[in-house]
């Protein structure tokens, strides 16, 4: 049987069954944050869990890294949706210890592009067209040099609201636990509210 059998086996009898009643809401975050956090497989649970949020309580958005890379990509157009039509009015990016990207070697994905079929031809087009694949599939140094990364492009985009509060976190992907970096709170005049990323 192959994988996406097995898939779509499972949803039938999901659908059937009416699973789907326990996990009924609207497209609107109940705390009003939108989470960019990282694709790896170990957060899919623990992340919400170790968060105290449930279904329906945030968007969240993943990508390898928690990376916001371009100012005018689709990761930023994702919050920025979730800021204007889904009334986000706080981010969270959370990066992970152990993260794949953190020292991530573009000569190592090309490499493996060539051992899988891609061919120099392919590969002098991308760079005759302008892409820069040695920047595009690079990681980050550290983290939290992710991370506060991140969170500075965000907080800095022309289009988000000065009153929209950007933090960012590091979660441990075994454990859960939650380390601030950037506390969005700090930078508000007069702020004492303490919660924050959940």
């Amino acid at each position: 049987m192959t994988k996406l059998r097995e898939i779509l086996d499972h949803n039938a009898r999901f659908v059937a069954d009416k699973e789907y009643e326990q996990y009924r809401t609207d497209r609107f975050p109940n705390r009003a944050m939108v989470i960019l956090t990282c694709m790896d497989t170990r957060l899919i649970e623990l992340l919400p869990k170790a968060l105290g949020v449930g279904n329906g309580d945030v968007k969240i958005i993943k990508n390898a890294g928690a990376i916001v890379s371009h100012p005018f990509g689709s990761i930023m157009r994702s919050i920025l949706v979730a800021v204007y039509n889904l009334n986000a009015t706080e981010i969270c990016v959370i990066g992970h210890h152990d993260c794949g990207m953190t020292g991530l070697d573009s000569a190592g994905i090309v490499q493996k592009a060539r051992q899988r079929g891609i061919s120099d031809d392919t590969l002098r087009t991308l760079e005759h067209s302008g892409i820069d694949l040695a920047h595009w599939l690079t990681g980050f140094t550290t983290v939290e040099t992710g991370v506060k990364q991140s969170v500075a492009m965000i907080r800095h985009h022309p289009l988000l609201p000065a009153n929209v509060l950007v933090h960012g976190a590091i979660i441990h992907p075994t454990t859960g636990q939650l380390d601030v970096l950037v506390d969005g709170y700090a930078a508000r005049p007069g702020a004492v509210d303490s919660d924050y990323c959940g």
